[in-house]
């Protein structure tokens, strides 16, 4: 006998069997761009799905958001299933220490059965730097191109021997769109 539907994609997405790892996202990874340039490919398979629970924060000085618990909040985004150990391990990179990698369970937003997922859950859960919330259509058209580019850098730099970390990169990064008449004076 067949378990039922929602016991069947908690055991194929929890355990991360063969390094089949189910990931919900929640900022510039809802983004099959992102995802691209950081793993190679867009997985084949994702779905929305909401993770009860948290809330999704503006960071001060930042255009990337951050998760914390709160309790009655919820966050919209999506699961990307299919995920390698070694893409598990290329996303810890990028997220870097900003963040915990974190077992939660979510619900699939078009059937509302749950499953559990990894998730990247801010570090400091007392940062004064958060408020209010974050907006996901307002960073794609504000930010996203500006982040992409980033994104591609760390990527690049990632592959040297001296690579910088992603905060390190996004820091460099800002500072040049920021100031941008420092690099013309400069050079």
């Amino acid at each position: 006998m067949a378990p039922p539907p929602a016991a069947a994609a908690v055991a194929v997405a929890g355990a991360g069997e063969g390094g089949a790892h189910s990931v919900f996202v929640y900022g510039s990874l809802m983004t099959d761009e992102v995802v691209r340039t950081i793993i190679k490919r867009v997985p084949p398979s994702s779905a929305p799905a909401l993770l009860p629970n948290y809330h999704r924060f503006n960071i001060k000085g930042r255009i990337y958001p951050a998760i914390l618990p709160v309790e009655s909040k919820k966050v919209a985004g999506k699961v990307i299933m299919g995920i390698t150990d070694a893409e598990l391990r290329i996303l810890d990179e990028f997220e870097d220490v900003e963040y915990v990698r974190r077992r939660v369970e979510i619900s699939l937003t078009d059937t509302s059965e749950t499953m559990f997922a990894d998730t990247y859950v801010w570090a400091d859960a007392e940062d004064p730097n958060l408020y209010g919330e974050w907006n996901f259509e307002e960073w794609k058209k504000l930010h996203m191109k500006d982040f992409l580019a980033m994104t591609n850098g760390f990527m690049e730099g990632l592959e040297q021997p001296e690579s910088k970390s992603r905060v390190e990169t996004y820091q460099s990064f800002m500072q040049e769109i920021e100031q941008p008449e420092a690099r013309t004076t400069q050079g």
